[in-house]
Parts: C-alpha cells; structure tokens; sequence
C-alpha cells in the first residue's frame, strides 16, 4: 500500500508541510509506504488544453499527454491507495502550483458525457489539508468554503470520495515584529500555534490513518473531519 502526499505551499518546513507530514506518519502507522512531493520543486505547466486526453484512440486518452517534471508524479499518483493534497490558500483558492497540479490530475479522468464521468483506473482514497490564516468563524465571509467545497466536489467526481481537513488562523512567520503585520495580533497567534496547531497536527495524523484504512478495505466515502 502506498501513501502519496503533495505539497502545495512554497515552504517546506511549516504548516501545510508539517501536517502532510503527520498525515503521512498516520497512514504509515497503518502499513502504508509514504512519500512527499515538494510541488515548488519541480519545474511544470497547467493544463495546455490540447485534449489529447480526450481523443478517442489517441495513445494519451485518459490521462495527460504533457511530459515535464510533473509526468513522473502523475504517473505514481495514478498508481497509488492514498492521497493527500495540501495547500495554503492565497487570495480564496490554493496555491497556484497546487491549481497547475489539480488541472493536470483531473482534467485527463474527467470524460465529456452526461454527467461527466470519471475514467479514473484505479482505487484511490483521497484528502484535502487546507491551511489558511483566516480565523474559522470568517470563512463564509471571505467564500473560503467555496473554493474548499468545489476542489473537494471535484475530487469527489473524479475518484469517489474526498475527506478534507482545515487549519485556520495559522502563524504565518515566528517574529511579526519585522513586517508590516499590524491586522494581526502577534501573542494571540503564538498562542493559538502553541495551543491549537498539535491539535490540528493530531487530527492530520488521523486523517492520514483513516485514508489508509479504508484504502485497506476499498470503501469510499466523503465527509469532513471535525
């Protein structure tokens, strides 16, 4: 069983990546193999739109006929039981490697037909871990929900269930006091990552032992960790 996260924030070593992480150690805890995919460390496009994906007999139909650094990814996604994208959100939706990755992923299994089915080959189980610096309670005023919503209806479509998790108000950089940061309140966010964030790295971790699991027995499913 194999276990495959991907990175969607530029750093490596903060929230979005320290929970992937966790995420990962979950699911090794249930026999799966693990790896982590830095996206800012490879070198590719979005979507070309050249459809090759959809041609009828065409050596590319159902999955991404583009060969870059991101073609190797694609390739073992395709061949693994878990994955768990992750991404902080800019400007109310991911990252934009992660919106290049996620057009790369999806758009090859997405069939033009009624009801636009999903030409996905194999079983995969699914999460989404969203870090933003929103607090929880404005969500809805800034549309966050949308955007999460519509990734993980997207995600859902393609391979029959999504799971997501959200770390919110997150610290964004250990000492405020050398940018222009005065919306914020610098105790309050030490704080909340002192006391809050292993909570958000425990729910991570069971995340990942969950997908595993269910990889395990083949079940789908798609609800929302709380």
């Amino acid at each position: 069983m194999k276990a495959i996260a991907i990175n969607g924030s530029p750093r490596k070593r903060w929230n979005t990546a320290t929970l992937l992480k966790k995420a990962l150690a979950g699911a090794e805890a249930e026999g799966a193999g693990t790896e982590l995919v830095h996206l800012y460390d490879k070198s590719y496009s979005g979507c070309r739109s050249c459809f090759a994906c959809k041609k009828i007999g065409g050596k590319s139909y159902g999955r991404c006929a583009v060969k870059d650094e991101l073609t190797p990814v694609l390739a073992k996604v395709a061949e693994a039981d878990v994955l768990i994208l992750g991404s902080p959100i800019y400007f109310h939706t991911e990252s934009g490697e992660m919106r290049s990755f996620l057009e790369r992923l999806l758009f090859p299994y997405l069939t033009y037909t009624p009801g636009y089915g999903s030409v996905f080959p194999g079983k995969l189980q699914t999460g989404l871990v969203y870090t933003m610096n929103v607090k929880e309670q404005d969500i809805p005023a800034y549309r966050q929900d949308v955007s999460v919503s519509a990734t993980q209806g997207v995600m859902t479509r393609i391979f029959g269930n999504c799971r997501f998790m959200l770390s919110t108000d997150t610290l964004q950089f250990p000492d405020y006091s050398k940018y222009l940061s005065t919306v914020f309140d610098p105790e309050a966010k030490a704080k909340r990552r002192e006391e809050v964030f292993p909570q958000d790295c425990e729910k991570a971790f069971t995340l990942g032992a969950d997908l595993a699991l269910m990889a395990k027995d083949q079940s789908q499913g798609c609800w929302e960790i709380k």
